[in-house]
């Protein structure tokens, strides 16, 4: 028989680790090539799905966009709308606002004068007299009536 020397040993020794260490990296490599496999499948998976997506996204951005420009049509329109009602209200209310304040008051004036003043009827609190857009209580108007006369 054959003694072992320690070199001998020593290289049994590294073969061994050596082949475990190839081993566990083997191992290692498989794993991560299918790893790899794996996540290249979910690329492929994701990139699929993803432009059609892309394209309904690009496709709604372009409605809305119609849209918008249809809305800002609609507004300018409107805006046109009030500017001429404005103008118009203007136009209305110059040309018979004072017209028909002045058909008013002498509409009043002709009442008073023809009718004259009763003066047996109480004046009471519920009485007004409007003066273009204004009204005087009963009281007040009273009040201005006698000082007029006092002067």
């Amino acid at each position: 028989m054959r003694t072992v020397s320690g070199g001998e040993v020593a290289g049994i020794l590294v073969a061994v680790f050596w082949a475990i260490l190839v081993s566990f990296l083997a191992v290692a490599l498989a794993r991560l090539a299918q790893t790899l496999r794996a996540t290249t499948k979910l690329v492929a998976d994701v990139t699929d799905q993803a432009v059609p997506l892309l394209a309904d996204a690009s496709q709604a951005v372009r409605s809305a966009q119609t849209q918008i420009d249809r809305v800002d049509a609609i507004a300018s329109d409107v805006q046109e709308v009030t500017s001429n009602a404005s103008a118009l209200s203007t136009t209305v209310a110059s040309t018979f606002g004072g017209p028909l304040v002045k058909v008013a008051a002498f509409g009043y004036g002709v009442r008073r004068a023809l009718g004259g003043r009763k003066e047996d009827a109480p004046a009471g609190p519920t009485r007004r007299t409007v003066i273009v857009g204004r009204t005087v209580p009963a009281a007040r108007r009273g009040r201005r009536n006698r000082g007029n006369a006092e002067k």
